[in-house]
Protein backbone atom coordinates (compact mmCIF):
# COMPACT_ATOMS: atom_id res chain seq x y z
CA UNK A 1 0.00 0.00 0.00
CA UNK A 2 1.14 3.71 -0.94
CA UNK A 3 2.22 5.49 1.83
CA UNK A 4 0.48 9.37 1.86
CA UNK A 5 2.62 12.16 2.63
CA UNK A 6 1.76 15.52 3.04
CA UNK A 7 4.19 19.25 1.69
CA UNK A 8 3.73 22.40 3.23
CA UNK A 9 6.20 25.37 2.74
CA UNK A 10 6.28 27.89 5.49
CA UNK A 11 8.74 30.47 6.83
CA UNK A 12 11.03 30.70 9.95
CA UNK A 13 10.58 34.24 11.16
CA UNK A 14 12.58 33.43 13.59
CA UNK A 15 15.61 32.74 11.75
CA UNK A 16 16.34 36.14 9.45
CA UNK A 17 19.70 37.09 7.95
CA UNK A 18 21.71 39.37 7.88
CA UNK A 19 19.22 41.64 5.65
CA UNK A 20 16.27 40.87 7.33
CA UNK A 21 15.40 38.24 5.11
CA UNK A 22 13.45 34.97 5.91
CA UNK A 23 14.37 31.53 4.94
CA UNK A 24 11.56 29.06 3.38
CA UNK A 25 11.39 25.36 4.75
CA UNK A 26 9.51 22.56 3.19
CA UNK A 27 7.83 20.40 5.69
CA UNK A 28 7.18 17.08 4.65
CA UNK A 29 4.82 14.50 6.92
CA UNK A 30 4.73 11.03 6.48
CA UNK A 31 2.50 8.69 8.75
CA UNK A 32 2.58 10.95 11.27
CA UNK A 33 6.53 12.01 11.51
CA UNK A 34 7.68 14.86 9.81
CA UNK A 35 10.53 16.22 8.80
CA UNK A 36 11.75 20.27 7.77
CA UNK A 37 14.25 20.76 5.21
CA UNK A 38 15.70 24.11 4.08
CA UNK A 39 14.44 25.66 0.71
CA UNK A 40 17.49 27.38 0.33
CA UNK A 41 15.44 30.50 -0.70
CA UNK A 42 14.87 33.87 1.34
CA UNK A 43 11.96 36.58 0.77
CA UNK A 44 11.06 39.54 2.83
CA UNK A 45 8.40 38.40 5.68
CA UNK A 46 6.00 40.48 4.30
CA UNK A 47 5.89 38.88 1.02
CA UNK A 48 4.74 35.61 2.30
CA UNK A 49 1.36 34.29 1.55
CA UNK A 50 0.81 31.43 4.57
CA UNK A 51 -2.67 30.55 3.52
CA UNK A 52 -1.60 29.55 0.01
CA UNK A 53 2.16 28.67 0.94
CA UNK A 54 4.15 30.37 -1.57
CA UNK A 55 5.31 33.89 -2.58
CA UNK A 56 2.66 36.68 -3.28
CA UNK A 57 2.39 37.44 -6.71
CA UNK A 58 3.75 40.69 -7.68
CA UNK A 59 6.59 40.60 -4.58
CA UNK A 60 10.29 40.58 -6.04
CA UNK A 61 11.00 37.89 -7.77
CA UNK A 62 7.60 35.73 -6.96
CA UNK A 63 7.61 34.00 -10.47
CA UNK A 64 10.39 32.53 -10.01
CA UNK A 65 10.72 31.46 -6.50
CA UNK A 66 7.01 30.18 -6.59
CA UNK A 67 8.33 27.89 -9.65
CA UNK A 68 11.41 26.19 -7.72
CA UNK A 69 8.91 25.73 -4.67
CA UNK A 70 6.44 23.82 -7.21
CA UNK A 71 9.46 21.87 -8.60
CA UNK A 72 11.03 20.84 -4.99
CA UNK A 73 7.48 19.66 -4.59
CA UNK A 74 6.84 17.30 -7.63
CA UNK A 75 10.81 16.08 -6.63
CA UNK A 76 9.39 15.00 -3.51
CA UNK A 77 6.76 12.71 -5.19
CA UNK A 78 9.26 11.89 -7.09
CA UNK A 79 11.15 10.73 -4.56
CA UNK A 80 8.33 8.96 -3.07
CA UNK A 81 7.59 6.76 -5.89
CA UNK A 82 11.50 6.33 -6.02
CA UNK A 83 11.62 4.22 -2.41
CA UNK A 84 8.14 2.39 -3.46
CA UNK A 85 9.53 0.88 -6.74
CA UNK A 86 13.11 -0.13 -4.71
CA UNK A 87 11.24 -1.84 -2.18
CA UNK A 88 12.04 0.60 0.44
CA UNK A 89 9.91 2.10 3.26
CA UNK A 90 8.79 5.33 2.83
CA UNK A 91 9.20 7.23 6.19
CA UNK A 92 10.41 10.26 6.54
CA UNK A 93 13.85 9.22 7.62
CA UNK A 94 14.45 8.25 4.15
CA UNK A 95 12.63 10.88 2.28
CA UNK A 96 15.44 12.98 4.18
CA UNK A 97 17.86 10.91 2.76
CA UNK A 98 16.26 11.28 -0.71
CA UNK A 99 16.32 14.74 -0.68
CA UNK A 100 19.31 15.76 0.99
CA UNK A 101 21.27 13.29 -1.32
CA UNK A 102 22.30 11.22 1.76
CA UNK A 103 21.36 7.97 1.21
CA UNK A 104 24.06 5.03 2.11
CA UNK A 105 24.71 2.18 0.04
CA UNK A 106 25.70 0.52 2.55
CA UNK A 107 22.31 -0.05 3.29
CA UNK A 108 21.63 -2.10 0.23
CA UNK A 109 21.21 -5.60 0.77
CA UNK A 110 22.11 -6.83 -2.32
CA UNK A 111 25.73 -4.97 -2.77
CA UNK A 112 26.06 -5.99 0.78
CA UNK A 113 25.96 -9.36 -0.29
CA UNK A 114 27.96 -8.78 -3.72
CA UNK A 115 30.75 -7.33 -1.94
CA UNK A 116 30.66 -10.52 0.43
CA UNK A 117 31.01 -12.42 -2.29
CA UNK A 118 33.61 -10.32 -4.07
CA UNK A 119 36.12 -10.68 -1.14
CA UNK A 120 35.28 -14.20 -0.96
CA UNK A 121 36.58 -14.48 -4.61
CA UNK A 122 39.37 -12.64 -3.78
CA UNK A 123 40.51 -15.01 -1.02
CA UNK A 124 39.74 -18.36 -2.94
CA UNK A 125 42.95 -20.69 -2.34
CA UNK A 126 43.87 -18.51 0.64
CA UNK A 127 41.48 -18.55 3.07
CA UNK A 128 38.14 -20.13 1.26
CA UNK A 129 37.40 -22.76 -1.17
CA UNK A 130 36.45 -22.42 -5.18
CA UNK A 131 33.55 -24.31 -3.92
CA UNK A 132 32.34 -22.24 -0.87
CA UNK A 133 32.63 -19.17 -3.30
CA UNK A 134 30.42 -20.81 -5.56
CA UNK A 135 27.52 -22.02 -2.96
CA UNK A 136 27.47 -17.67 -1.69
CA UNK A 137 26.57 -17.25 -5.58
CA UNK A 138 23.87 -19.16 -5.77
CA UNK A 139 22.38 -18.18 -2.56
CA UNK A 140 23.02 -14.53 -3.88
CA UNK A 141 20.96 -15.18 -6.70
CA UNK A 142 18.00 -17.26 -4.94
CA UNK A 143 18.04 -14.02 -2.72
CA UNK A 144 17.43 -11.82 -5.95
CA UNK A 145 14.88 -14.00 -7.43
CA UNK A 146 13.26 -14.57 -3.99
CA UNK A 147 13.19 -9.86 -4.17
CA UNK A 148 11.81 -10.18 -7.47
CA UNK A 149 9.14 -12.78 -6.34
CA UNK A 150 7.98 -11.35 -3.23
CA UNK A 151 8.50 -7.56 -3.31
CA UNK A 152 8.41 -7.17 -6.72
CA UNK A 153 12.05 -5.72 -6.20
CA UNK A 154 15.90 -6.25 -7.53
CA UNK A 155 17.20 -4.27 -4.02
CA UNK A 156 15.99 -3.89 -0.57
CA UNK A 157 17.05 -1.65 2.55
CA UNK A 158 18.46 -4.06 5.49
CA UNK A 159 16.74 -2.21 7.98
CA UNK A 160 13.56 -4.02 6.47
CA UNK A 161 14.42 -7.52 6.99
CA UNK A 162 12.63 -8.98 10.04
CA UNK A 163 11.56 -12.31 11.67
CA UNK A 164 8.57 -12.10 8.51
CA UNK A 165 11.36 -12.08 5.72
CA UNK A 166 12.99 -14.77 7.17
CA UNK A 167 10.33 -17.33 7.40
CA UNK A 168 9.13 -16.18 3.90
CA UNK A 169 12.88 -16.90 2.16
CA UNK A 170 12.57 -20.26 3.69
CA UNK A 171 8.98 -20.72 2.38
CA UNK A 172 10.21 -19.76 -1.34
CA UNK A 173 13.33 -22.28 -1.16
CA UNK A 174 11.02 -25.15 -0.14
CA UNK A 175 8.01 -24.58 -2.21
CA UNK A 176 9.49 -22.54 -5.91
CA UNK A 177 12.89 -23.65 -5.48
CA UNK A 178 11.98 -26.97 -3.90
CA UNK A 179 14.99 -27.37 -1.67
CA UNK A 180 14.68 -30.08 0.89
CA UNK A 181 15.00 -29.40 4.64
CA UNK A 182 18.89 -29.26 4.56
CA UNK A 183 19.30 -27.21 1.24
CA UNK A 184 17.15 -24.39 2.45
CA UNK A 185 18.79 -24.51 5.84
CA UNK A 186 22.12 -24.01 4.09
CA UNK A 187 20.73 -21.13 2.08
CA UNK A 188 19.23 -19.53 5.05
CA UNK A 189 21.97 -20.07 7.40
CA UNK A 190 24.44 -18.11 4.33
CA UNK A 191 22.05 -15.44 4.36
CA UNK A 192 22.40 -15.13 7.82
CA UNK A 193 26.37 -14.42 8.00
CA UNK A 194 25.03 -11.20 5.67
CA UNK A 195 22.90 -10.45 8.59
CA UNK A 196 25.50 -10.84 11.10
CA UNK A 197 27.70 -8.15 8.44
CA UNK A 198 25.32 -5.94 9.27
CA UNK A 199 25.30 -6.68 13.12
CA UNK A 200 28.62 -5.80 13.10
CA UNK A 201 28.62 -2.62 11.10
CA UNK A 202 25.69 -1.49 12.99
CA UNK A 203 23.44 -1.16 10.12
CA UNK A 204 21.02 -2.47 11.84
CA UNK A 205 20.15 -3.30 15.88
CA UNK A 206 17.99 -5.98 15.29
CA UNK A 207 18.85 -9.47 14.57
CA UNK A 208 15.92 -10.83 12.42
CA UNK A 209 17.13 -14.66 13.41
CA UNK A 210 16.28 -14.15 16.77
CA UNK A 211 13.23 -15.90 16.64
CA UNK A 212 14.43 -18.40 13.97
CA UNK A 213 14.14 -21.94 14.77
CA UNK A 214 15.12 -23.61 11.53
CA UNK A 215 17.34 -26.33 11.56
CA UNK A 216 19.38 -29.06 9.57
CA UNK A 217 17.94 -32.88 10.14
CA UNK A 218 20.64 -35.76 10.51
CA UNK A 219 21.09 -37.38 7.43
CA UNK A 220 22.75 -40.71 6.37
CA UNK A 221 26.09 -40.04 5.06
CA UNK A 222 26.32 -42.52 2.20
CA UNK A 223 30.01 -44.49 2.46
CA UNK A 224 31.05 -47.88 1.57
CA UNK A 225 31.21 -51.43 3.45
CA UNK A 226 34.21 -53.03 3.81
CA UNK A 227 32.92 -55.31 1.42
CA UNK A 228 32.28 -52.71 -1.47
CA UNK A 229 35.46 -50.75 -0.26
CA UNK A 230 37.57 -54.16 -1.22
CA UNK A 231 35.34 -54.55 -4.33
CA UNK A 232 36.66 -51.24 -5.75
CA UNK A 233 40.57 -51.08 -4.02
CA UNK A 234 40.84 -55.17 -5.99
CA UNK A 235 39.11 -54.21 -8.95
CA UNK A 236 41.35 -54.07 -11.97
CA UNK A 237 39.50 -51.91 -14.99
CA UNK A 238 40.78 -51.70 -19.02
CA UNK A 239 40.22 -47.62 -18.63
CA UNK A 240 43.72 -46.16 -17.45
CA UNK A 241 41.26 -43.56 -16.83
CA UNK A 242 39.40 -45.50 -14.38
CA UNK A 243 42.49 -47.19 -12.89
CA UNK A 244 43.60 -44.04 -11.52
CA UNK A 245 40.02 -42.76 -10.51
CA UNK A 246 40.24 -46.18 -8.63
CA UNK A 247 43.52 -44.88 -6.90
CA UNK A 248 42.76 -40.94 -5.99
CA UNK A 249 39.02 -42.61 -4.78
CA UNK A 250 41.15 -45.33 -2.68
CA UNK A 251 43.26 -42.66 -1.47
CA UNK A 252 41.04 -40.71 0.05
CA UNK A 253 38.97 -43.82 1.53
CA UNK A 254 42.31 -44.21 3.59
CA UNK A 255 43.41 -40.48 4.35
CA UNK A 256 39.66 -39.07 5.01
CA UNK A 257 41.01 -35.91 2.58
CA UNK A 258 38.04 -34.16 0.54
CA UNK A 259 38.78 -33.34 -3.14
CA UNK A 260 39.77 -29.85 -2.36
CA UNK A 261 42.71 -30.74 0.36
CA UNK A 262 43.54 -33.90 -2.40
CA UNK A 263 43.97 -31.31 -5.02
CA UNK A 264 46.42 -29.26 -3.20
CA UNK A 265 48.26 -32.30 -1.35
CA UNK A 266 52.06 -31.46 -1.81
CA UNK A 267 55.64 -32.49 -0.78
CA UNK A 268 55.60 -30.48 1.75
CA UNK A 269 52.44 -31.79 3.80
CA UNK A 270 54.11 -35.29 4.29
CA UNK A 271 56.67 -35.68 6.82
CA UNK A 272 57.80 -38.28 8.90
CA UNK A 273 56.33 -38.97 11.79
CA UNK A 274 57.24 -39.66 15.41
CA UNK A 275 55.98 -43.31 14.71
CA UNK A 276 58.82 -43.48 11.64
CA UNK A 277 55.95 -43.18 9.15
CA UNK A 278 55.03 -40.73 6.89
CA UNK A 279 52.25 -38.45 8.13
CA UNK A 280 50.22 -35.92 6.59
CA UNK A 281 49.65 -32.58 7.89
CA UNK A 282 47.99 -29.94 6.10
CA UNK A 283 45.53 -26.99 6.94
CA UNK A 284 42.20 -27.73 6.17
CA UNK A 285 40.66 -25.16 3.74
CA UNK A 286 37.13 -25.48 4.49
CA UNK A 287 37.50 -25.17 8.33
CA UNK A 288 40.80 -23.53 8.40
CA UNK A 289 42.25 -26.12 10.68
CA UNK A 290 44.87 -28.91 10.77
CA UNK A 291 44.49 -32.52 9.72
CA UNK A 292 47.16 -35.01 11.18
CA UNK A 293 46.94 -38.96 9.39
CA UNK A 294 49.06 -40.87 9.44
CA UNK A 295 49.36 -42.55 5.75
CA UNK A 296 48.51 -46.09 5.95
CA UNK A 297 50.26 -48.59 3.86
CA UNK A 298 47.72 -49.02 0.88
CA UNK A 299 47.91 -45.21 0.94
CA UNK A 300 51.43 -45.00 0.85
CA UNK A 301 51.82 -47.60 -2.28
CA UNK A 302 49.43 -45.12 -4.11
CA UNK A 303 51.78 -42.08 -3.45
CA UNK A 304 54.88 -44.27 -4.70
CA UNK A 305 52.91 -45.18 -7.56
CA UNK A 306 52.17 -41.59 -8.93
CA UNK A 307 55.71 -40.42 -7.39
CA UNK A 308 56.97 -39.94 -11.25
CA UNK A 309 53.96 -39.34 -12.86
CA UNK A 310 54.17 -36.41 -15.91
CA UNK A 311 50.81 -34.48 -14.16
CA UNK A 312 52.43 -34.70 -10.75
CA UNK A 313 55.98 -33.58 -12.09
CA UNK A 314 54.53 -30.65 -14.17
CA UNK A 315 52.12 -29.06 -10.96
CA UNK A 316 54.28 -30.28 -8.21
CA UNK A 317 50.85 -32.07 -6.52
CA UNK A 318 51.08 -35.73 -5.43
CA UNK A 319 48.45 -36.91 -7.64
CA UNK A 320 46.58 -36.48 -10.62
CA UNK A 321 43.52 -34.93 -9.90
CA UNK A 322 40.89 -33.99 -12.35
CA UNK A 323 38.04 -31.57 -12.17
CA UNK A 324 35.41 -32.24 -9.39
CA UNK A 325 32.67 -32.88 -11.57
CA UNK A 326 35.05 -35.36 -13.44
CA UNK A 327 35.68 -37.10 -10.70
CA UNK A 328 32.61 -37.60 -9.35
CA UNK A 329 31.18 -38.83 -12.98
CA UNK A 330 34.08 -41.87 -12.94
CA UNK A 331 33.15 -42.50 -9.59
CA UNK A 332 29.85 -43.31 -10.35
CA UNK A 333 30.93 -45.45 -13.47
CA UNK A 334 33.49 -47.67 -10.55
CA UNK A 335 30.16 -48.21 -8.60
CA UNK A 336 27.98 -49.23 -10.97
CA UNK A 337 31.32 -51.48 -12.97
CA UNK A 338 31.59 -52.92 -9.42
CA UNK A 339 27.98 -53.50 -8.71
CA UNK A 340 27.54 -50.96 -5.55
CA UNK A 341 23.77 -49.52 -5.76
CA UNK A 342 24.57 -46.17 -4.07
CA UNK A 343 24.55 -42.77 -5.24
CA UNK A 344 28.47 -42.51 -5.09
CA UNK A 345 30.28 -39.15 -5.04
CA UNK A 346 34.05 -38.59 -4.49
CA UNK A 347 33.22 -37.31 -1.09
CA UNK A 348 31.89 -40.66 -0.09
CA UNK A 349 35.47 -41.68 0.16
CA UNK A 350 35.67 -39.13 3.11
CA UNK A 351 32.50 -40.73 4.60
CA UNK A 352 34.09 -44.37 4.46
CA UNK A 353 37.02 -43.03 6.11
CA UNK A 354 35.19 -42.15 8.93
CA UNK A 355 33.28 -44.80 9.14
CA UNK A 356 34.44 -48.14 7.84
CA UNK A 357 37.56 -47.80 8.07
CA UNK A 358 38.28 -45.82 11.20
CA UNK A 359 35.26 -46.16 14.26
CA UNK A 360 34.28 -49.43 13.15
CA UNK A 361 37.89 -50.52 13.93
CA UNK A 362 37.88 -49.20 17.30
CA UNK A 363 39.81 -45.96 16.29
CA UNK A 364 38.70 -43.32 19.37
CA UNK A 365 36.29 -40.79 18.14
CA UNK A 366 39.12 -38.00 19.54
CA UNK A 367 41.68 -39.21 16.73
CA UNK A 368 39.19 -39.07 13.85
CA UNK A 369 38.56 -35.69 14.82
CA UNK A 370 42.23 -34.68 14.62
CA UNK A 371 42.65 -36.50 11.01
CA UNK A 372 39.34 -35.19 9.70
CA UNK A 373 40.22 -31.73 10.83
CA UNK A 374 36.86 -30.82 12.22
CA UNK A 375 36.56 -27.74 14.47
CA UNK A 376 33.63 -29.55 16.51
CA UNK A 377 34.10 -33.19 17.84
CA UNK A 378 30.07 -32.97 17.17
CA UNK A 379 30.15 -32.84 13.77
CA UNK A 380 32.71 -36.00 14.35
CA UNK A 381 29.95 -37.99 16.09
CA UNK A 382 27.58 -37.49 13.76
CA UNK A 383 29.93 -40.55 12.08
CA UNK A 384 29.49 -42.29 15.37
CA UNK A 385 25.65 -42.37 14.99
CA UNK A 386 25.92 -44.05 11.59
CA UNK A 387 28.21 -46.92 13.00
CA UNK A 388 25.93 -47.17 16.24
CA UNK A 389 22.88 -47.82 13.52
CA UNK A 390 24.99 -50.64 11.71
CA UNK A 391 25.65 -52.40 15.09
CA UNK A 392 21.84 -51.93 15.85
CA UNK A 393 20.86 -53.30 12.47
CA UNK A 394 23.27 -55.93 12.90
CA UNK A 395 22.06 -56.94 16.49
CA UNK A 396 18.32 -57.24 14.94
CA UNK A 397 19.37 -59.65 12.74
CA UNK A 398 21.30 -61.66 15.31
CA UNK A 399 18.69 -61.63 17.37
CA UNK A 400 16.02 -62.99 14.52
CA UNK A 401 18.31 -65.43 13.99
CA UNK A 402 18.52 -66.67 17.60
CA UNK A 403 14.73 -66.53 17.86
CA UNK A 404 14.57 -68.91 14.88
CA UNK A 405 17.09 -71.13 16.58
CA UNK A 406 17.37 -73.50 19.28
CA UNK A 407 18.17 -71.51 21.77
CA UNK A 408 15.51 -71.46 23.97
CA UNK A 409 15.04 -70.95 28.02
CA UNK A 410 13.89 -73.81 29.68
CA UNK A 411 10.62 -72.44 32.00
CA UNK A 412 10.41 -75.14 34.85
CA UNK A 413 6.74 -76.42 35.07
CA UNK A 414 4.95 -75.35 38.54
CA UNK A 415 4.95 -79.28 39.51
CA UNK A 416 8.81 -79.08 39.29
CA UNK A 417 9.57 -76.24 41.23
CA UNK A 418 7.48 -77.14 44.04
Amino acid sequence: MQTKISILFFIKRSKPNASGLVPIYMRVTVGGSRIEISAKRFIEPSAWAANAGKVRQGSGDSKSVNHYLDMLKKQTYDYQTELIQAGLLVTAENMRNKLLGTELGKFSLIDIFQDHNDKMKALIGNKFAEGTHERYKTSLSHTVEFLKWKFKVSDIDIRRIDHAFITEYEFYLRSVKKCCNNTAFKYIKNFGKIIRICLKNQWIDKDPFSNYDGKAEDVDRVHLTTEELESVTNKVFQSQRLNRMRDLFVFSCFTGLAYSDIKKLNKTEVVKGIDGINWIIKNRQKTETTSRIPILPIAQEILDRYANDPQCKNTGKLLPVMSNQTMNDYVKEIGALCGIDKELTYHVARHTFATTVTLTNDVPMESLQKMLGHKDIKTTQHYGKIVDKKISNDMKLLSEKLSASAFKIVRESKAASS
